[in-house]
């Protein structure tokens, strides 16, 4: 069996008295796109960041590609690709000399830059400037870049961040075609649809401690049930008597926004096998009790309900 492509024992990172990163154990198979989801400050970058050789570990053990860190770490980078959350052309190179430049960094040239052009579909922006490109083109400008040295691995962190809809799936295609040629991904991202779309297995993170580790599909199975309804009440209902509903597996509750008296909703969100079977006698019981609903929704659990019940809170509250 072939050595995992990266890999960390206890990894911890320290800045003075903040604990990025606490305690990890990762290990990312050669071949995988393997997904760190999590909020901000969930110590993914930092984690990242220490797999491509820019911080060092406060303690811990990190291998990357077998190797490790300070041994011959020039020779280890140029099998590396890397895409930060952000990165800063020359407003006044142009797209193809950009590719050139990092190109040139690589023993033999790496993969060229009419190659990485073509596999972000840029071939028509070569001669334009950097400076007249869009959001989207120019964070294909900046995949280019990391795919350019031909890389065994590729790290992408947060790729998508305040792209468009048609953007974001430009570079998921880009992610699954390198995928197609045995090579390996390691992606953060707070998009659940996108590491459901691209990632073989997924580690769920928060205060940098690990939550859940699997493939997307075991990680919702781990609900116990494939639906959530969720449903914005005035009043509250007990949880017992929520659980004594057919078919629901879970509840969970948080405080919503204000009512129309004035008062705060109660935001209940049940786990539940069949929503047909459940729903109607949810409002049975929500009149006999004369509770008022404000809204109610219902969708197929998703990563990011996973990472509510995990963590107690949505990605956008965290």
């Amino acid at each position: 069996m072939s050595s995992p492509a990266l890999s960390c024992r206890a990894l911890v990172k320290r800045f003075d008295d903040v604990v990025a990163v606490d305690g990890l154990d990762l290990e990312v198979r050669r071949g995988e796109c393997f997904g760190l989801l999590g909020p901000n400050g969930a110590g993914k970058t930092t984690t990242v960041e220490i797999f491509e050789g820019l911080q060092d570990a406060t303690s811990g053990e990190v291998t990357v590609l077998g190797e490790h860190w300070g041994r011959n770490d020039l020779a280890l980078r140029s099998r590396l690709g890397i895409q930060l959350q952000e990165t800063k052309f020359g407003e006044k190179l142009k797209v193809r000399e950009v590719l050139e430049l990092f190109a040139s960094f690589y023993p033999r040239g790496g993969a060229g830059a009419v190659q990485a052009l073509a596999a972000v579909s840029l071939e028509e922006k070569a001669e334009a400037f950097v400076r007249t490109l869009s959001g989207g083109q120019k964070q294909r400008l900046s995949l280019a870049a990391a795919l350019v040295g031909d890389p065994e691995v590729l790290f992408l962190d947060e790729p998508t961040t305040g792209l468009d809809p048609a953007s974001r799936r430009q570079l998921w295609d880009v992610v699954e075609a390198f995928k197609a040629r045995g090579r390996t991904v390691l992606l953060t991202t707070h998009y659940m649809e996108e590491a459901e779309r691209l990632c073989e297995r997924v580690a769920v993170v928060d205060h940098g401690k690990l939550l859940a580790l699997g493939t997307p599909a075991e990680l919702i199975a781990s609900l116990g049930a494939e639906h959530i309804v969720e449903l914005a009440i005035d009043g509250d209902l007990q949880e017992e008597e929520l659980l004594a509903l057919a078919g629901v597996e879970r509840v969970g509750r948080a405080v919503g926004s204000e009512g129309a008296d004035g008062r705060p909703t109660t935001v209940l969100r049940l786990t539940v096998r069949e929503v047909h079977r459940s729903v109607p006698p949810l409002l049975a019981l929500l009149a006999a009790r004369g509770v008022t609903t404000q809204r109610l929704t219902t969708h197929h659990a998703t990563l990011e309900d996973v990472f509510l019940h995990l963590a107690g809170r949505s990605l956008e509250e965290a």
